[in-house]
């Protein structure tokens, strides 16, 4: 994949999971994300140790993506026209 800073970050939201800003910083700069909007933020039961962001599920023009840290959840809306197997040797790249 090769990077570019077509991408923007959309900021709706005033409280986002502790390190997760940083990551969609590098994400957005990838060839073919077009936005990425960080989401819905709410408490989880399990304990995640470690930042951790998974592609859920395919949405109109891209992907939901679940980002997890301690017991916060929070989605990520990406627009896109990559792959769902791209998005996710992106990610794994970057964290």
């Amino acid at each position: 994949m090769s990077k570019s800073s077509d991408g923007r970050i959309v900021w709706n939201h005033s409280t986002h999971l502790d390190g997760l800003i940083p990551i969609l910083e590098k994400l957005v700069i990838y060839d073919g994300i077009k936005t990425v909007t960080p989401a819905v933020l709410s408490r989880s039961r399990s304990h995640s140790p470690h930042m951790k962001l998974k592609v859920s599920v395919p949405i109109r023009g891209g992907y939901k993506l679940i980002a997890r840290c301690g017991k916060s959840v929070q989605e990520v809306f990406i627009i896109t026209t990559l792959t769902q197997n791209e998005l996710e040797s992106i990610i794994a790249e970057i964290i």
